[in-house]
């Protein structure tokens, strides 16, 4: 259920398809669901949301990203559920990306690889470097595109990843330099690798600096949105235009009901998406 297309050099033709890097994050919570479909169960009321939200999105946005824990916390229905939404989203042409944050080396990673695509198609996950290379190759290996984290938007990392290294370097600059030596082998035809980064948006000026330290890395930006960050703060990050996706949930997934829910959803995505045609000169 891999894509045979190199997972980069397809993001960016998705992103050129609908002119915006948007991604829409499917993290469904019941007691946020519409009213309308409060009278379903929880994961027959996911199954229709998500497929309300793809439908409204289509068109819109490049990529969906599925937090998969919002589905794994109801066990095998809801990976089997997460499955079918995956290839539902699929189907209609968008990035999928699944967010779940793996971290683990040797064959317990290989294994994590392969369950990323065995209920459903992904073509990038999330991936967490803190064990180093051996909890990301076996991703790429695979043939999946990987988000790796390296400075992430939660307050609480700067804890770690601002922390010095002997040589003078953060954390996150030490992370970035690993990947962006490890990305130079999974180069597609656009000029970007298979292995991108996340580093939050709501951090511009240490963000500008890591594209500086990456600039054949794929930024996937959270923080762009509600959480207070500018596109036009981060507008080097951004390149030829395919140099960042920016993922948004609450904003375009939960928005105020003026309309029909999924018209506010389809207006939500649009107004963001509108806001995030820029790119650095």
């Amino acid at each position: 259920m891999v894509r045979t297309e190199h997972r980069a050099d397809f993001l960016c033709s998705a992103i050129d398809k609908v002119g915006s890097p948007l991604c829409v994050g499917i993290d469904p919570v019941a007691s946020k669901l519409p009213d309308q479909l409060a009278t379903l169960h929880t994961l027959e009321g996911f199954r229709v949301f998500t497929e309300g939200v793809v439908d409204a999105v289509t068109g819109i946005a490049a990529a969906v990203k599925f937090q998969s824990a919002c589905f794994e916390r109801y066990g095998s229905e809801g990976v089997k559920l997460l499955g079918d939404l995956r290839s539902y989203a699929s189907n209609a042409g968008l990035v999928i990306i699944l967010d779940a944050k793996r971290g683990d080396i040797g064959i317990s990673a290989e294994h994590y690889a392969a369950s990323t695509t065995a209920e459903g198609p992904c073509d990038w996950v999330t991936v967490n470097p803190y064990l180093g290379l051996d909890s990301i190759l076996p991703f790429l290996e695979a043939g999946l595109g990987v988000f790796c984290l390296v400075r992430t938007s939660n307050p609480s990392g700067d804890a770690i990843q601002k922390q010095q290294l002997t040589d003078g370097r953060t954390v996150a600059e030490g992370i970035a330099d690993m990947l962006f030596e490890a990305g130079k082998h999974y180069l597609g035809e656009s000029g970007w690798s298979n292995l991108g980064v996340v580093v939050g948006a709501t951090k511009p000026e240490e963000a500008i600096a890591l594209r500086s330290r990456m600039p054949q890395q794929i930024f996937l930006m959270p923080g762009i949105g509600a959480q207070g960050g500018q596109a036009k703060d981060v507008i080097p990050c951004f390149a030829d235009g395919h140099g960042a996706l920016v993922p948004a949930s609450r904003s375009v997934i939960f928005p105020a009901h003026n309309k029909d829910w999924q018209t506010d959803i389809a207006d939500a995505a649009a107004k963001l998406a509108n806001t995030l045609q820029v790119r650095a000169t």
